[in-house]
This record gives structure tokens, sequence and C-alpha cells, in this order.
């Protein structure tokens, strides 16, 4: 007889799931833990971590090792059984929260962890494992998380969205998430001091490439297929997204990516970089040949120095009248881990077989927030404007009512955002121009009911969407059923895309590949639209505004 191929997809994951669902039954608990639960071999040695409505969870797993400033390798082998049910350390940053925002706290919600440069830790979860008493009975997608922060801050547990648990279930995927280093450790670049510090000024990235070839090596244990591994972030983790795609190491290491409200347009070059590591040196009254005593230096005075050094930079540079945008640390091509700028023919081959889903979201950083301006009058939405766009003031607030006709607020004039969908325009007209993989982009519209509105679609908004976790977001999105419905159309899209390279899910518009001339983008909103260049008007004259300012 002839069956439903979704029905035969349903019975699969069932199937698969029946054994730890009985194990969950058995306890009256969503938590199964114990000294011989969860445990799972990896090329280091066994961790063991626990199950959670269904869900095999590991945290904290070594997936590297590094000394300050040099690339990773291995972690150390270990015997018996690491517990791995707590997050491990974080990276370091160079200016520790100290306080905090009231009102934006209770919206974001941060888990800031604990710091320790021995940082390279991944999180797994996972629908089903190999553990010594089941085999895993299928591979599923892979989705590798890269936390938000630039290059310099943030990790894999700061925000309650990041929770891969949800995910896992709902989309019957596994996920990972990553810690590396950031700041100062991880983008030194000390490459003029000796062939050991060679790759200093990108051991942050090479983290990244060392967490994929640990998925490569040891995911399917965790019931995960190593032949389909999607990498997605947002904000610097977009950054680094974009940035691995570009990396010879890293090629065949990923086959999908997506980029959310970040991408690596331009890499700072060595000699700026270069010029950094030599004045980090000064600060600390270190001459080329004590280069070593850097390894020793306490971090928070390191990072002190790290700071004056680029302040030094950028005076010096504004003296030469040169430009400083861009200056800070991040990657930077160094001619062998990251040969190309992003722009050119040969970056945009390494990966010209990886689909790309891209996007941003319709306020990111709002002005009303931080002008004091959400309840601005027209005069003073009008005047904000005017700054930036002066004479072509009127235009741009037609242009902005003609793109979004329903927007009420005075504040919604100015809150639009045109920085993050302008460099996500840009990656996606290269992506799709030079490289045969299929491009989708995605602008994120849904307006946040908390706080009156305040936060509209905010910088991480789209995040509990994404990962299906509105009720672990409930101070970000409200919790309400809209919120509800358009999470489970936006993360099965996701998974979606994980799974086959194409975003399309039956909830949602048709949704075709983006290219220049077509501007073909879907609108995540409560009701989700498919639109051509949908505010070409406004990136238009914000581009012309940018050019014209001095």
């Amino acid at each position: 007889m002839n069956l439903n191929p979704n029905f035969l997809l349903t019975l699969l994951v069932v199937s698969s799931l029946s054994v730890t669902a009985q194990k969950t039954a058995s306890t009256g608990s969503p938590l199964v833990t114990g000294s011989q639960t969860a445990i799972v071999k990896t090329e280091s040695g066994s961790v063991r971590g626990y199950i959670h409505n269904s869900i095999y969870t590991y945290k904290g797993i070594p997936y590297a090792k590094a000394k300050r400033f040099m690339a990773p390798s291995k972690p150390d082998s270990w015997t018996g059984v690491r517990s791995s049910m707590a997050y491990g350390p974080v990276c370091p940053i160079m200016t520790p929260t100290s306080q905090v925002n009231d009102e934006s706290e209770f919206v974001y919600h941060h888990d800031w962890g604990y710091a320790n440069e021995d940082c390279l830790r991944l999180n797994v979860w996972s629908p089903q494992v190999a553990t010594s008493g089941s085999a895993v009975t299928r591979k599923r997608p892979v989705m590798v998380w890269l936390h938000g922060g630039g290059y310099s801050a943030g990790s894999s547990q700061e925000l309650p969205s990041y929770d891969g648990e949800n995910l896992s279930r709902t989309g019957d995927v596994v996920l990972v998430s990553v810690n590396h280093r950031l700041n100062i450790l991880g983008f030194l670049d000390l490459s003029d001091y000796g062939d050991k510090y060679k790759s200093s000024a990108n051991v942050g990235m090479m983290d990244l490439v060392a967490a994929l070839q640990w998925v490569k090596a040891n995911i399917d244990q965790f019931g995960g297929d190593p032949s389909n591994v999607t990498i997605f972030g947002q904000s610097g983790g977009g950054g680094k997204v974009s940035t691995l795609m570009y990396t010879p190491s890293a090629k065949g290491l990923i086959h999908k990516a997506i980029a959310e409200s970040g991408t690596a347009p331009q890499f700072q070059e060595r000699d700026l970089t270069h010029r950094v590591g030599e004045a980090v040196l000064a600060e600390l009254g270190f001459n080329a040949s004590q280069v070593d005593s850097l390894q020793t230096v306490p971090y928070e005075k390191l990072a002190a120095a790290g700071s004056r050094a680029i302040q030094k930079v950028r005076q010096q540079l504004v003296a030469e009248g040169k430009p400083v945008t861009g200056l800070g640390w991040g990657p930077s091509r160094d001619g062998s881990f990251l040969p190309y700028q992003p722009v050119q023919p040969e970056a945009l081959a390494i990966s010209s077989y990886v689909p790309l889903l891209v996007g941003s979201t319709k306020n990111e950083f709002m002005a009303s927030l931080s002008g004091n301006l959400r309840n601005a009058t027209p005069e003073q939405a009008k005047a904000q404007l005017q700054k930036r766009f002066g004479d072509k003031t009127d235009a741009y607030i037609e242009a902005v009512k003609k793109a979004y006709p329903t927007d009420t607020k005075a504040s919604d004039l100015i809150d639009i955002d045109d920085r993050f969908r302008s460099n996500t325009l840009k990656l996606a007209n290269l992506k799709s121009a030079h490289t045969t993989a299929p491009v989708y982009v995605y602008l994120f519209t849904w307006q946040s009911p908390v706080l009156d509105g305040a936060y509209k679609a905010v910088h991480c908004m789209e995040i509990p969407f994404v990962f299906n976790n509105v009720a672990r977001c409930e101070e970000m999105t409200g919790g309400g059923k809209d919120a509800y419905e358009l999470a489970r159309k936006m993360s099965q899209s996701w998974v979606s895309f994980a799974r086959t390279g194409n975003p399309n899910y039956k909830e949602l518009p048709a949704w075709k590949p983006y290219t220049e001339a077509s501007g073909t983008t879907m609108l995540f909103d409560n009701q989700c639209v498919i639109k051509s260049h949908p505010d070409k008007e406004i990136q238009a004259l914000a581009t012309a505004s940018v050019t014209r300012t001095p």
C-alpha cells in the first residue's frame, strides 16, 4: 500500500524517541539523571549529561585546548566519565558587566556565566544519542549556533533564547553551541614576534574551526549527521558565520549557513593589526624580545593595555588622515587563515556550494531607546531625521510610510534600521551573483508588545522565534498566542533550511531564492508575506546619506 512520506517521517521520530519517553515517564518527572544516564563516547573520552523533556543534554564539553595567543589543538583525553551537565567557562571580556539598565535587563535577561581563559567548550542537545544501551537509528541535521556580542563579548549561554532544547525537540535536530576566545585573547596580532605566534591574529576564529572539526569527528555519537552541518548565528555570530564561509580550513565542515543581523563586509588588514600588537607591547613596557612575557600578564592588565593600544592607534590614524572604521578586535586578512577579503572572487568561491539564509530585524538598534524619543512627536521625529537626511527628510518619511503603511508612532520613522539591512543586501547580492548555491533573504518585522511596544523588532528579537523559545523569553516576546504561532513557523523554516537548504515551510508563502534583480524577501510578522525590494527607497536614501556624511 502507499503511505504518506510525512506519516513515515513522523513514525520514525516517534519510534526513535520512545525509549527516552519511557524513561522519562517511569520517573514521574521530565528530568532523568544518574551515574549511568546519557553517557556518550567522544574521541577524548566519555561524557555524561542528562535527559530533560526527552532531549539529551550535554554542557561544557572541551572541544580543543590552547595556550594564550596560539592556535587550538585537540583537547587532552580523560579516563572515566566526564560530567557534562553545567555550562563551561566563558571567555573573559574586556569590560566586565558591573551594572545594568533595569528595564533592558528585564527584556534581555542575561546570564553572564563565569570567566576563564580555558573556555573552549561546547554544548549539545539531541533527541537521541548512542549510549551503551541504545544505538542511533538515523542521523539528524546538525545546527551549530555561534553567539553574538561582536568579537569581544558574549557566550553560548548569555541569553535564555540560546537554549537548544526546544528547537532540538520540535525540529528533530542536533543543536550545538560554542564558546571561543574573544577580544584581545582571540585577535591580538603578534605575528611579527616569532613563528609560534604566527596565527595569533585569528585564533578566535580558529577555535570555531576546531569546534566544527570536533563536530565532524564526534557528532554521529550524539545522533547528528556530520555531512549535514548548518552554522547559524546572530549579530557578531552572524559575522562569524560569514567569516567562516571565507575560511579555507572550514571548507567541507559547513553545508549550510544562516547569518542573522550580522555579516563580515571587510576584514582588517595586517598593517593595522601589526600596529596594535606593537602598541600593546609598548603599553606594557615590553620590547620585542619580551613578547613571551605576555603569556603571564594578568588578563585585566592585558585587557587594559589592549584598550589603550586601540585608542593610541586610532589617534595615530586620525593624525595621518586615514580612516579608523573597523579598527578593533576581530578577524583580519592574515594571508593564510583568511587569505582574501569577502568581496574577492576567491573568497566567495570557498563557500560556493553553501546555501545561505540571511536577514535582519526591522528596528535593530533604535534611536528612540537611546535618545529618549519613545513618545516623540512628529515634529521631534522629523527634527531627528533632518540631522542625517537634510533636504531629503520628507522623501525619507514618505519612503518609510510606503514600506510600512501600518506604522502609527512618530518614533517609527526614526527606528528603521538601514545599517544591518544594508549589509544583509550586500552579502546577498555578492553571494547570489557569484555562486550557484541559493540565497534566501528575510526581514523580521514583528513588533513586541512588551513595555508598551517600546522594543519593537529590536536587535536579538528574532532569536526566541528561531529557537522556538517564546516561553523562555516572555520578557522579550510577551508570550502571546501570535508569538507562539510565529515561532513555530520561523523555527520550522530554519529547520527546513538546515535539513534541505530550502527554508520553505507549509505555513509560509512560497519563498523563492533571492537575486539582486528580484529582491525577494520574506517578511516575518503576524502575517508573513513575500515582497520584492520591500524597502528599496529607504535603502537608497540611507546609502546616499552615508555617502554625503563627511
